[in-house]
């Protein structure tokens, strides 16, 4: 079974940086898909940015020109930098990967979650 576990959520003031980071237990290579999604309290998960095995990627409008995905193969994991923080981007972050696909831009595997909070 392949595991994914996030890091680098925490606590950062508007306008701030993260990185989160994702290590999968498995070669990363072979999962097609890794992306992204984040879960506010009362909302719908919803995906913040996705990356395929070639590099194309997809971001939310809402974050386009702020954050960016990248996967590192060598290492096994998949980022993602979060600059210029806004209070409406507080939210349980999750990683998800997959070899095939759920939908266009989701696997089946996601990892547990890390937290992030966004305030003054």
């Amino acid at each position: 079974q392949v595991l994914l576990v996030e890091s680098g959520g925490g606590l950062v003031q508007p306008g701030g940086s993260l990185r989160l980071s994702c290590v999968a237990s498995t070669n990363i290579f072979s999962l097609n898909i890794m992306g992204w999604y984040r879960q506010a309290p009362g909302t719908k998960r919803e995906l913040v940015a996705g990356i395929t095995s070639g590099g194309s990627t997809n971001y939310a409008d809402s974050v386009k020109g702020r954050f960016t995905i990248s996967r590192d193969n060598a290492k096994n994991t998949l980022y993602l930098q979060m600059n210029s923080l806004k209070l409406e981007d507080t939210a349980v972050y999750y990683c998800n990967a997959g070899i095939g696909r759920v939908t266009p831009w989701m696997g089946a595997l996601w990892g547990q979650g890390t937290q992030v909070t966004v305030s003054s």
